[in-house]
């Protein structure tokens, strides 16, 4: 019942506060992964060195943290309440569904006051194609995708790996997505460089990931969500956020995918879902997905936790 307790009070204050403002400590890992690039990065050299560089920088980026986290937690053992505090401190830095919530909202809001503009600058701040040309469907569907993938990224995940390994556990994880989210691109100098990172976030979203697409399918169009997750999630290029997306997008009986570009290149994505493209109407239906799976995975915890205080 601690664990349940401890994530609903984390969701709890990141709903009511959100990220920190100032002194996050994700912004000084940042700061450390850009130094130990800087450092190691040679994209001039082969393939190999470059892939040897890269997972030496992330081990070296991830490693220290997640020991430090785990051995002020022990040393927090025998303290029941400041175990509990500490558990809910990390977990709420690792959460970002507040923040993605609110960067949504100012989409839909600059949207609704027919501001094109500020609709692709405040949609460019969650995605990384180029947003320049974008009309107001693609914004509105652009910020759907983010709100999809990201509630899987940025909450069940962290959600995920707090339950199965505590504060260590998601702090480990969290530090993993933020390098990917840095280094997991097909650029020339990170397409060797962060393969380390891209693959081992790939492993540790595998499971959260579906366990997303199926809370989305139960909460949406089920039958259409499973159809399209079955369909078309495997066309899509990266392992997790397809079932995430074709599920989450089914589940909302809307179209997602489609041409974009990219760091300057135009790539062409599947088509996922089914139904309508989204309206600025749908921004707030997809923001109403991610929310009701967060209470059906604390309810299903609750129950579960009920169920083995009984067995």
């Amino acid at each position: 019942m601690s664990l349940v307790l401890t994530m609903s009070l984390a969701v709890v204050i990141d709903g009511l506060l959100g990220e920190p403002r100032r002194w996050h400590p994700l912004v000084g890992f940042g700061r450390v992964a850009s130094a130990l690039e800087h450092r190691l990065a040679r994209p001039q050299t082969g393939a190999p060195e470059q892939r040897l560089r890269g997972t030496l920088a992330a081990v070296l980026a991830i490693a220290p943290a997640v020991m430090a986290c785990f051995a002020l937690r022990m040393s927090l053992a025998t303290g029941a309440y400041a175990g509990l505090a500490f558990d809910v401190l990390m977990l709420w830095l690792a959460l970002g569904q507040r923040s993605l919530r609110d960067h949504a909202l100012a989409v839909r809001e600059a949207l609704r006051r027919d501001d094109l503009d500020g609709a692709r600058h405040a949609v460019g701040r969650i995605v990384s194609r180029d947003c320049t040309q974008l009309d107001a469907v693609g914004v509105s569907r652009a910020t759907v995708e983010s709100v999809l993938e990201n509630g899987s990224d940025a909450v069940f995940g962290a959600l995920f790996w707090f339950a199965i390994a505590g504060s260590p556990g998601v702090i480990a994880y969290r530090l993993c997505n933020t390098l990917d989210a840095m280094w997991g691109y097909r650029t020339p100098r990170h397409v060797y460089f962060g393969r380390f990172a891209a693959r081992l976030d790939d492993l540790m979203n595998f499971i959260p990931a579906r366990l997303t697409a199926l809370s989305y399918a139960l909460l949406g169009r089920t039958g259409s969500a499973l159809r399209c997750w079955r369909t078309q999630a495997r066309h899509w290029e990266s392992p997790n956020a397809g079932p995430v997306m074709a599920a989450g997008a089914g589940a909302l009986l809307v179209q997602l995918g489609g041409p974009a570009r990219y760091h300057g290149e135009p790539r062409f994505r599947p088509m996922l879902g089914t139904g309508a493209i989204p309206q600025v109407g749908d921004i707030d239906r997809s923001l109403r997905l991610v929310h009701g799976s967060v209470v059906l995975w604390l309810a299903c915890l609750w129950l579960l936790a009920r169920w083995s205080g009984h067995a």
